[in-house]
């Protein structure tokens, strides 16, 4: 289905097929089958299946399925597939606010809403930009391998931040956070490249995190504990800031 138009009228057509398995999943999976073939003709029973469900649990992992973005320059989409766990008032990181010598700005100092989606294992771990436009910035940053969950994993774990910013020069900063199991972030894009709304951009393998950094004056339309899919879930409009509430049920 990629490229296919739909829209809220019925137009376009849709059906369930299993997704695709990333090609950085690919290799391990056929490692961990190969592994399991040959215990299996070894007859090592108690070898083979554990490899086996390991290699189907590897292909889960690395599942990547299609997926339909709301076309709306007013829509920042969720780049994570997730839940939200933390929504607060923060400075951007400094790597994306210092000038970097590239000429290109970065985003103001001043407080922002952060909205940091957790990615466990069962989760997809392919991760898309929130908004279409032009790669700034990609900053690597090797850390540690804190739990993903707490606050100070922003700030001292390994992660990669992006900054997008759009033709009229609405900047949203979004950032890979590695966890406990995750040992590395895989980046699809460099800076200067130009993306979509709900492209790919890069992945973390085994558990981790995103923070999204929104515009000043732009607050989330998704509320603490929801789930959201990455590419799909509008996760806030620029320039609007409602006071949602929620129930837990």
């Amino acid at each position: 289905m990629p490229g296919d138009i739909l829209d809220n009228r019925g137009r376009g057509s849709a059906g369930w097929s299993w997704p695709s398995i990333h090609p950085e999943g690919r290799k391990f999976a056929l490692v961990s089958a190969a592994l399991s073939l040959g215990s299996a003709v070894m007859a090592w029973e108690t070898l083979a299946w554990p490899l086996a469900f390991l290699t189907v649990g590897i292909l889960a992992f690395f599942r990547d399925p299609q997926r339909v973005t709301p076309r709306d320059d007013r829509f920042v989409v969720s780049p994570a597939d997730g839940l939200i766990t933390l929504i607060q008032k923060v400075p951007p990181p400094r790597e994306l606010t210092a000038d970097d010598g590239s000429g290109a700005k970065g985003m103001a100092e001043t407080p922002v809403t952060r909205v940091s989606i957790f990615m466990s294992v069962f989760d997809v771990h392919i991760n898309r930009s929130p908004i279409g436009g032009t790669i700034r910035r990609v900053v690597y940053i090797p850390g540690k391998f804190l739990n993903a969950d707490l606050d100070k994993a922003s700030e001292e774990n390994e992660r990669q931040h992006f900054l997008v910013e759009r033709s009229d020069g609405v900047q949203i900063g979004f950032t890979q956070i590695a966890g406990l199991i995750a040992r590395r972030i895989v980046p699809f894009v460099k800076g200067g490249d130009i993306v979509a709304a709900g492209q790919r951009v890069g992945l973390i393998r085994f558990g981790s995190r995103v923070d999204v950094y929104l515009p000043e004056g732009t607050e989330p339309k998704v509320l603490m504990g929801q789930r959201v899919i990455a590419g799909e879930t509008v996760l806030a409009e620029i320039g609007q800031a409602p006071m949602i509430e929620g129930v837990s049920q």
